[in-house]
């Protein structure tokens, strides 16, 4: 059986696109297992909670698992920062729409709310969603990391104080790592 590297899916051993995704399949490469595990190779992709993530050598607790990327380019915070200043924040919904797609991903919730959704409630709810998005981000990002940590709550009072820049500063360094850049 093999499943699908996008969204996890198992997928027929001969099917070339994934049933729920659409997502082309590797061929002759080896896919995850429903144990974390895969069928061949070196390394251990996982895709699932976080008993399944081991730390790798690129890090202490961060989920590199080998050559993968998960699809995810790295983003230079640097240039992150600047283009939300210069866009006047319109760059900055644009990455937190792709910081909730990456961390949904790495952390293996893909049934998770979409990061169009969560600009959508956090407008509706005059900023109060982004706040308790921020929290639920810290614990993913811990889950990514493989530790058991209290950045939701450090994310939380950052965007409480207006600082939630600097939350997706961190949580884009928690990418950027997982994705070994």
């Amino acid at each position: 059986m093999k499943y699908c590297t996008k969204c996890g899916a198992s997928c027929a051993d001969n099917a070339q696109f994934c049933p729920e995704c659409g997502s082309p399949l590797p061929q002759g490469a080896p896919t995850p297992n429903a144990a974390g595990g895969q069928t061949g190779g070196q390394g251990q992709y996982n895709y699932g909670n976080a008993q399944n993530y081991q730390a790798q050598p690129g890090g202490p607790g961060y989920q590199n698992q080998g050559s993968s990327n998960f699809g995810i380019t790295p983003r230079s915070i640097p240039v992150a920062i600047i283009l939300t200043i210069v866009t006047c924040g319109i760059y900055g919904l644009y990455w937190l729409i792709k910081l909730n797609d990456e961390v949904n991903q790495l952390s293996g919730e893909y049934q998770a709310t979409s990061g169009g959704m969560v600009l959508v409630f956090t407008i509706i709810t005059c900023g109060i969603y982004g706040w308790y998005w921020l929290y639920k981000m810290g614990d993913r990002c811990d889950r990514i990391k493989g530790m058991n940590g209290s950045s939701g709550i450090l994310y939380l009072i950052l965007g409480i104080f207006g600082l939630s820049i600097v939350s997706y500063c961190l949580i884009q360094d928690t990418i950027n790592k997982a994705i070994g850049a």
